[in-house]
C-alpha cells in the first residue's frame, strides 16, 4: 500500500502543472477534467487575486488565463507573472476583440485562444506551448567569473555568437557580453528559429507554423509573430527602432542578420 502511495506521489510530481485562470465555473471545471484525462495536474483560481496567490504557491508549469476576471484582470496576473517568471502563459479572450489579444501579447503572454473554444482545441495549444517552452534551465555563475566565462564562452558548440549577443541553444539562454537576457520560451523559440538560418526570410505564417505548430489551414491573427519580434528587438537591438539583428524582410516576413 505505502509502495503504490509512494508511486502515485512520484507520478505526480513528474507530471506537467497547469494553472487555469477562469471566473465562470463551468470553465474552470471543464478544463480540470479535460487536461486532467489528458495527463497534467491541474489547480484552478476564480479571480485575479487568487490567481496569482495560487501561481506563487504551486508553481505551475503552464497558466491558462481569462483576460476578464474579477479582482484582478489577465492583464494585471501577467505582469505580476512577468515580474518573476517567464512560464508560458495562454490567455483566453472574447472573439472579436483583437485590443484584448495584442495587449495580452505585448505584456508577456506567449499564445491566446479565442471564446468560444472547443476544450481540444486548448489542449492542442497547451500542448504545443509546453513543447516549445522546454526550460533547460542551469544555476548562471556570476558575471566574470570563469566558469561564467567559460559557460558563454564561443568554443562551445551549442554558442551562438553575433556582435555582444551570445544564444546557448542547449540551456536555451541568452546573454549580452555576461549579462543574461531573460527570454519567455515562445521568444526563445522564435530566436532559434531565425539564428539556424541566419539569411532565410520567413513569413508570418510559417513563423507560426514552425514556432507555434500551428497547421497551414488554420486562421490566426499573424500579429502574433509581429508582436513577439517586437518583444525580441526591445530586449536584444542596442536600437530596436533601428534593428540590426531581426530584420523586416519586405513583402515576405522576418530574418536575422549576424554580426561578426
Amino acid at each position: 500500500m505505502a509502495e503504490n502511495e509512494e508511486l502515485e506521489s512520484t507520478e505526480s510530481e513528474s507530471r506537467q502543472k497547469i494553472l487555469v485562470a477562469d471566473d465562470e465555473a463551468s470553465i474552470r471545471r471543464i478544463l480540470e477534467t479535460r487536461l486532467k484525462m489528458v495527463g497534467y495536474d491541474v489547480v484552478t483560481a476564480a479571480d485575479g487575486e487568487e490567481a496569482v496567490e495560487v501561481f506563487n504557491k504551486t508553481n505551475p508549469d503552464l497558466v491558462v488565463l481569462d483576460v476578464m476576471m474579477p479582482k484582478m484582470d489577465g492583464y494585471g496576473v501577467t505582469r505580476e507573472i512577468r515580474r518573476t517568471s517567464d512560464i508560458p502563459i495562454i490567455i483566453l479572450t472574447a472573439l472579436g476583440d483583437v485590443s484584448e489579444r495584442i495587449t495580452g501579447l505585448e505584456l508577456g503572454a506567449d499564445d491566446y485562444v479565442i471564446k468560444p473554444f472547443s476544450p481540444k482545441e486548448l489542449e492542442a495549444r497547451v500542448k504545443a506551448v509546453l513543447r516549445r517552452t522546454i526550460s533547460k534551465d542551469v544555476i548562471i555563475p556570476a558575471s566574470g567569473s570563469a566558469a561564467s566565462s567559460s559557460a558563454s564562452g564561443k568554443n562551445s558548440k551549442n554558442i551562438i555568437t553575433t556582435g555582444v549577443i551570445k544564444i546557448d541553444t542547449a540551456r536555451r539562454q541568452v546573454f549580452r557580453k555576461n549579462e543574461r537576457i531573460r527570454l519567455t520560451g515562445m521568444e526563445f523559440s522564435l530566436l532559434e528559429l531565425l539564428v539556424n538560418n541566419s539569411g532565410q526570410a520567413y513569413s508570418r505564417n510559417e513563423i507560426l507554423q514552425h514556432v507555434w505548430s500551428y497547421p497551414a489551414d488554420h486562421r490566426i491573427d499573424t500579429r502574433v509573430v509581429d508582436v513577439h519580434i517586437s518583444r525580441l528587438r526591445s530586449k536584444l537591438e542596442a536600437d530596436p527602432t533601428n534593428p540590426e539583428l531581426i530584420l523586416t524582410a519586405r513583402g515576405i516576413g522576418y530574418m536575422f542578420q549576424r554580426i561578426n
